[in-house]
This record gives structure tokens, sequence and C-alpha cells, in this order.
């Protein structure tokens, strides 16, 4: 078994977790508030006792054995509150009691070079992760309406995601091949000049916590499409934050991460660079060159709410960014929905078209 840390109220003895609205802990049976600073304190207690080992010296009777082989990967708890058997995966963070629903922070997996520099607080709840899913679906035409009016969210939770934040400096110069083409006429002829230009760009630019997601359960596009997050509110991490969520330690580590950083430092370059090309009527990029002068990189876990529902036998996700509210997920469509309103559209273009075809044979054929 691993250890589990979780957070009792000292006024009644509750498990406490953090609450989004009022960015402090919270116990959810008699009301009582414990600002920052108690949470440190808190911190502090609960890695001195960490320290204190108990020795037990059973004899083994049990053939049932796991072998290392079997385990996939799986991390055992016991609940501090029921004493019910917890079972997660080697990446989970932080997780709740499936028998009590008591919420515990799997203080292994936050240790040493596990341990995030920062974490950026939920400031959404639940109610409102709810609320933008249903702002999300309505008034979208072509949705079925058995899923707007049936479909009821399979799952819904709050997870701090692990980000890897990636500050960089760079160079950067880009090449383009560009024209400017003019048209003017005489008495006799109707001419077009086209001139050709080389055009050359270069610059140093700055990067500063360009996140990169951490986590082989979280799709990269998901993830990119609801940022950005606001770093100015991150923290110095603390475990107790995590408390009442779900959290993931890192499965994918700083150097697997680099390339991503890398694809997105080149692209933010290459489209700043591009910017400031202006003037002409067409322009072709014709090279990109990017040389990084310094980087580091921190560790950190970002708030996010998961929503899942299945319709048809399929599975939609939907994300939301639990510090600003921007939310993301791809919706179903009614075909026979989609197959009117298009075939509405282009009737509509067709008499259009044929109503400017008999004014043009009125009033000017």
């Amino acid at each position: 078994m691993s250890n589990l840390q979780d957070y009792i109220c000292p006024s009644c003895g509750g498990k406490i977790e953090f609450n989004p609205a009022l960015q402090k802990m919270k116990c959810p049976f008699c009301d009582t508030e414990y600002d920052t600073e108690a949470l440190k304190e808190l911190d502090n207690a609960l890695s001195e006792e960490e320290t204190k080992e108990d020795s037990f010296n059973w004899e083994n009777n049990n053939e049932n054995i796991w072998e290392d082989a079997e385990k996939g990967g799986i991390r055992s708890y016991l609940c501090n509150s029921c004493s019910g058997e917890i079972i997660t995966d080697e990446t989970t963070a932080a997780t709740s009691c499936p028998f009590c629903g008591n919420p515990v922070v799997m203080t292994d997996n936050l240790k040493g070079l596990l341990k995030p520099d920062f974490v950026i607080p939920f400031k959404l709840d639940k109610k409102q992760a709810m609320d933008a899913y249903k702002k999300h679906i309505t008034g979208k035409k072509l949705l079925p309406t058995v899923f707007k009016d049936k479909n009821h969210i399979d799952e819904i939770k709050g997870v701090y995601v692990p980000f890897w934040l990636f500050d960089a400096s760079v160079t950067g110069s880009a090449q383009y091949k560009a024209t400017k083409v003019r048209h003017y006429s005489d008495t006799n002829y109707n001419y077009t000049e086209t001139k050709h230009y080389s055009v050359f760009r270069s610059g140093n630019m700055a990067f500063s916590k360009i996140p990169v997601d951490g986590s082989t359960k979280m799709a990269d596009d998901l993830m990119e499409s609801i940022e950005p997050f606001n770093f100015s509110e991150a923290v110095d991490f603390q475990t107790a934050y995590l408390s009442g969520f779900f959290a993931d330690k890192y499965d994918v580590d700083v150097n697997a991460s680099i390339a991503r950083a890398n694809e997105r430092i080149r692209q933010s370059t290459s489209d700043a660079l591009s910017s400031t090309v202006s003037g002409y009527t067409g322009v072709l990029p014709s090279g990109c060159n990017v040389n990084m002068t310094s980087g580091s990189s921190k560790y950190a876990l970002y708030p996010v709410w998961l929503l899942n529902t299945t319709f048809n036998g399929e599975k939609f996700t939907f994300a939301m960014n639990g510090q600003t509210g921007k939310f993301v997920g791809d919706l179903p469509v009614d075909k026979k929905k989609y197959g009117k309103y298009f075939g509405i559209s282009a009737a509509v273009g067709t008499v259009i078209g044929f109503g400017l075809t008999v004014l043009y044979n009125l009033f000017i054929g």
C-alpha cells in the first residue's frame, strides 16, 4: 500500500477541500475556512508525519501476490476515512475514495522530481462547468434534438493536468518572395505590371511559460484549445489545493515535451515575422530559421473541468478552463438537418441567381 494524504478539519474532524470561489480550504460540515498560511502549516505538519513509519511484521501466508508484470502500473491505497481500498493507475496524484467519497492526495506522486513548481487553483466550480456546457449546446441548429433534450453528462470532474512550462529567448529570420501588381491602360491597350521582390525579416523574441501537456491521458489539441491560462495567478505548489479534485502526475517527461515546445516557438516566431510583411499584392514564404539562445522549464498543474457523454455509441469529451471558463468540445451533427439546411441554402442561391438573370434580360439584355 502507498501513502495517502487528506486534510482533517481541526474544528469538527471532517474532511476539508479547496473551495474555488473562496480560494481557501473549507470544511463542508462546519463551514470553517482556512487561509493560505493555514494550508502551509497543514502541509508542513503532514510532511513531518510522513517521516514516521509504522512497523508491522506479519508472516506472509498469502500466495495470491501480484507479480510486477501483472500490476501494469496499478497503485493501491487504503482510505484513511473508511479503510476502503482505492485502486488507481501510477500517474494519479489526487482522487476520491469510491466508497465514502473522501478526497485524497497521493503524496508519493508529488515528491522529488515529481513535485510541481506551481499550481493555478481552480476558480470555477462544477455548477459553472455545467452552465458552460448548456450554453455551449444552445442555439446549435444542426445539433440532434435528442442530444440536446435527453442527453445527460456521463461524468464531470475537475482535474489538475500536468504541464511543462518553457521559457526561451530566440533569434529568428525569414525570407519571402513577394510581388506587387499594377494594372493600367491607355487608348489602345490594357497593361499588367508585376514586380518581384525578395523580402528578409529578422528579430529577437522572448517566450514565457509556453505550456505543453505532460499527460498522455489528455488530448494535446483539446488542452491547447482551452488556452490561455493566466500564469500571474499561479502560486507555489501545495498539496492542499488538490483536495477535492482529481490530479495526475506527468507521464511525458520534459525531454519528450521539448519537441512540441520547439514547434510552438517556431510557429509563433514565423507568425510574428510574417506579420511585419505588408504592402505587397502577394507574399510566399521561402524559408525560416529559429535559433534558441537560452531556455528553461518548470513543472505546473493547471485546472481543467472535463465532461464526458455518450451519444449513439460515440463518446464526446468537452473541456473547460477551470480558471478562465473557456469551453470547447465537438458536437454531433444531425444529418437530416444538415441536408435540409444546406439544401435550402443552395436553393436560395439558385433562386437569387435566376432572379438576377431575369432582371438582366428584362432591363439590360
